[in-house]
């Protein structure tokens, strides 16, 4: 490789590697919510208050580097405090034991404003893929000048993967929780 091609490749890399940023939580516009299906007939619907994560977006072409989440799953709440009492318990998240989930990219597939990102979930030390869509992807300066970038994580998991087993049978059929959960993150995020 001649002295011109070196030189213009490292020019390529660099200018790959400057274009992509690290962006923080913005946790007053972002939620992590979900929701599970309660007597076979409606939606429970909930949310975790506390989490964090590592993003590495890039605004040019609309893709990921890095998303990596982290939830407190004591912080779980449905409005109701002895439902999440016993979500918090061995029942289902067992929080003493199991204070964290996490979400790790490893992939991501740009299309447009939309995408997949995929990764892997761990929920109770259990460690399974999953595909998330990404919708409205949009990016803005906001009022102050700094580069946000929004959009909504939608997918969907069974809680039986993860070691959430419990539930009750109903009188006339059926079982009083889902086994699927939706989830629905909402995130900005502002670079740093």
């Amino acid at each position: 490789m001649n002295f011109f091609t070196k030189v213009t490749s490292a020019l390529i890399l660099t200018a790959g590697f400057a274009s992509a940023s690290v962006y923080t939580l913005d946790s007053s516009h972002t939620s992590v919510g979900f929701s599970v299906k309660h007597l076979m007939i409606t939606n429970v619907k909930g949310e975790f208050k506390k989490y964090d994560a590592n993003i590495d977006f890039n605004a040019a072409t609309k893709s990921f580097k890095v998303f990596k989440a982290n939830i407190d799953t004591a912080s779980i709440d449905t409005g109701i405090e002895k439902r999440d009492n016993h979500l918090k318990s061995e029942d289902f998240f067992l929080s003493e034991k199991f204070p964290k989930m996490t979400f790790e990219m490893k992939s991501y597939e740009a299309n447009g404003d939309e995408g997949k990102m995929s990764g892997d979930l761990t929920i109770r030390g259990i460690t399974k893929p999953v595909v998330l869509e990404v919708e409205d992807l949009a990016t803005v300066k906001d009022f102050e000048g700094n580069s946000r970038v929004g959009l909504t994580l939608k997918g969907k998991i069974n809680r039986m993967d993860y070691d959430l087993k419990w539930n009750k049978a109903l009188e006339l059929g059926g079982v009083a929780v889902g086994e699927d959960v939706k989830i629905v993150v909402e995130v900005e995020a502002v670079e740093k």
